[in-house]
């Protein structure tokens, strides 16, 4: 087996690298002058069980566009099986024809990937479960939610008056699946979305009066729809609102968005390399899911099963 890194998120690269205690594989990731991507493998990958850990995220076209050049390398070095570790996998998103004349980027990406040369991929909470149909090779969906209920069972203590919060209709499985796990009530935003980006929450479906919430979410980019839901929350009665995103992508100015909000914490993984702004944020908070990778890429190489690890 061997671990090859990208420029995304070279930290988790490293942590899941320490958690198979397997070194990381020697490349050169650099840019020309005119800033074409070039990848150089720096040593024998003939025959070996390669995977290469890139997140697709901001810059996510060069993102992508590196690791594309990876899997074509390691193709042409003769690797015997390739799989592409994507903790966070950019356009998904753009998974249907959202109106007339639009493109389905999520499909595109998946041909890309498949073409460059990945045999496999090993990807982290997906926006939408379909997505896996997209790719014509196997496809290993991971979901952060034990990370999460572990969490939430350590540092909430008694979980009488903890309910969890679906921030709109959409999540209402991803957070129904950690309401379960914690044996805890659920409730739901209802929310109408005037245009891209901006969200207007609407009502509350659920008694949260004196309850600690924890909204549950896949993805918080401009964070309108969480800090929106707070607001709600709180309007309704919560004693405390926190929340837990596996993907933070936060543009533009959403860490100060968060910072302003009502939210007590909000707590995502390492999916995404944090900026320093997020670091210095004091009600923002980072899950390291590099065990949980670790465990899938040994068992994928070991060709143990994965769908385990979702229990």
């Amino acid at each position: 087996m061997k671990i090859m890194s990208g420029n995304s998120n070279p930290a988790l690269t490293t942590a899941i690298c320490a958690e198979l205690k397997i070194a990381l594989t020697s490349a050169t990731v650099k840019r020309f002058s005119d800033m074409e991507v070039f990848v150089e493998v720096n040593e024998n990958v003939r025959g070996a069980d390669v995977f290469v850990v890139q997140s697709t995220s901001y810059p996510t076209n060069d993102h992508l566009m590196e690791l594309l050049v990876s899997l074509d390398a390691l193709r042409r070095g003769s690797a015997r099986r390739i799989t592409a570790v994507i903790p966070y996998f950019g356009y998904a998103r753009q998974d249907r024809k959202s109106g007339p004349r639009t493109p389905i980027s999520a499909k595109l990406v998946a041909n890309l990937i498949t073409t460059a040369g990945a045999d496999r991929v090993l990807t982290l909470d997906l926006h939408a479960g379909q997505i896996q149909g997209f790719f014509d090779i196997p496809t290993d969906n991971l979901f952060a939610a034990p990370v999460f209920v572990k969490d939430i069972r350590e540092g909430f203590g008694d979980l009488t008056d903890v309910m969890v919060v679906s921030p709109d209709v959409g999540g209402v499985v991803r957070a129904r699946q950690i309401a379960k796990r914690l044996d805890l009530d659920l409730a739901i935003i209802d929310k109408r979305r005037e245009k891209a980006g901006h969200s207007e929450v609407m009502n509350v479906i659920g008694d949260v009066q004196g309850k600690r919430c924890i909204l549950v979410d896949d993805i918080v980019d401009s964070a309108g729809t969480l800090c929106n839901a707070a607001v709600a929350l709180k309007g309704a009665g919560a004693t405390r609102v926190s929340a837990y995103v596996t993907h933070g992508v936060l543009s533009g100015s959403a860490v100060t968005r968060i910072k302003d909000s009502p939210i007590d914490m909000l707590t995502t993984t390492n999916s995404i390399s944090p900026t320093p702004e997020m670091l210095a944020a004091k009600n923002l908070r980072h899950l390291s899911i590099a065990p949980l990778l670790a465990e899938g890429i040994r068992r994928v190489s070991a060709e143990e099963s994965v769908s385990s690890l979702f229990e």
